[in-house]
């Protein structure tokens, strides 16, 4: 029998109404997780992805009642761990600490990459923010910003400056550098920073564009000088250094690290894992132990951080196009 016949119209529309919105919610109540998370770090133990991943790991536990298990895969510039987790099953149990090179530089500079991080990533929850400072040796010529700008300009190819690879962020923020003055310097890229330090602190490089990790240990013991940092404002722990944007009005490069899930996974899960991840950086345990690196912990929503991702990613488009720059 069709009940619907004995049914005024309006009356029908209300019911199908309600329960198309019993279905939604139903759909909605998403349970999270299951089972543990795994966090993936597209490099190996001891960067700022590794840093914040293992920071979750510890203190997620109490809120997720599920382990989170960090897992290091290095390789490919970071391509190795993104592909890992492009192609895993979009439930949030497999996520990407990602950071500026496996999401924005390596799909301009990697042919045959087998996905773009743009598309096939949904950015979840910036987790951290630092700047890079640039550091020179002791008897370098030169002591502040000026004085490296006018060097550069009036000898082409005087200086050289070490970075850690093609397309990383000291390598595109020196490129930077040298096209807002007009001024040519040498590059001379490193496998790893253990390499690199013995030849800028002995001045077989005149500069480096550092993280504030590596670099303030150094500057505390009189090993290095630092130069200008390169955040949009000063930063706390070294108030007296000038920014490079106080020269170069708008010049910001700045190494980041943030929560990444594979596109299609349901929005619920994106929504709770911003909310947690939030929430976890904001207690004051966690937050002191980054800004003592001088790693900014922003509180920042889906859509925030989804804006500034395609704000780096068109920053670093112009300014790759620009410098026609290419894998060596």
């Amino acid at each position: 029998m069709n009940l619907n016949q004995y049914l005024p119209q309006s009356l029908q529309i209300i019911i199908v109404f309600l329960m198309s919105m019993a279905s939604t919610l139903v759909t909605a109540q998403v349970i999270y997780p299951e089972k543990a998370v795994t966090l993936v770090v597209p490099y190996g133990p001891g960067g700022m992805g590794d840093r914040l991943a293992r920071l979750s790991s510890e203190k997620l536990y109490s809120s997720f009642k599920q382990p989170l298990i960090v897992e290091n895969k290095p390789g490919g510039n970071g391509s190795i761990g993104g592909r890992m987790v492009v192609n895993a099953k979009p439930d949030g149990h497999t996520l990407l600490v990602g950071q500026t090179g496996e999401i924005i530089v390596n799909r301009l500079l990697m042919k045959d990459l087998g996905y773009d991080a743009l598309k096939d990533l949904i950015p979840v929850v910036l987790m951290g923010n630092a700047p890079l400072v640039i550091v020179a040796p002791m008897d370098a010529s030169f002591n502040n910003l000026t004085e490296l700008i006018q060097l550069a300009k009036k000898n082409t190819n005087a200086l050289s400056y070490a970075s850690l690879g093609q397309g990383t962020p000291g390598h595109l923020a020196a490129v930077a550098l040298e096209i807002g003055t007009n001024s040519k310097m040498v590059h001379v890229p490193y496998k790893g920073i253990s390499n690199l330090l013995p030849d800028l602190l002995s001045g077989r490089v005149n500069l480096f564009f550092s993280s504030t990790s590596t670099a303030i240990p150094l500057i505390k013991s009189g090993k290095l000088k630092v130069i200008a940092v390169t955040t949009p404002k000063r930063i706390g722990i070294l108030p007296q250094i000038e920014t490079v944007a106080e020269s170069l009005p708008g010049f910001s490069f700045t190494v980041w690290g943030g929560l990444f899930a594979p596109k299609a996974t349901p929005k619920p899960i994106i929504d709770q894992l911003n909310r947690e991840i939030n929430l976890f950086l904001s207690n004051p345990d966690v937050k002191n132990q980054l800004e003592a690196d001088s790693i900014a912990v922003p509180i920042n929503t889906v859509s925030e951080f989804q804006e500034f991702v395609q704000i780096e990613a068109n920053k670093y488009e112009k300014l790759i196009k620009q410098a026609q720059i290419k894998l060596e």
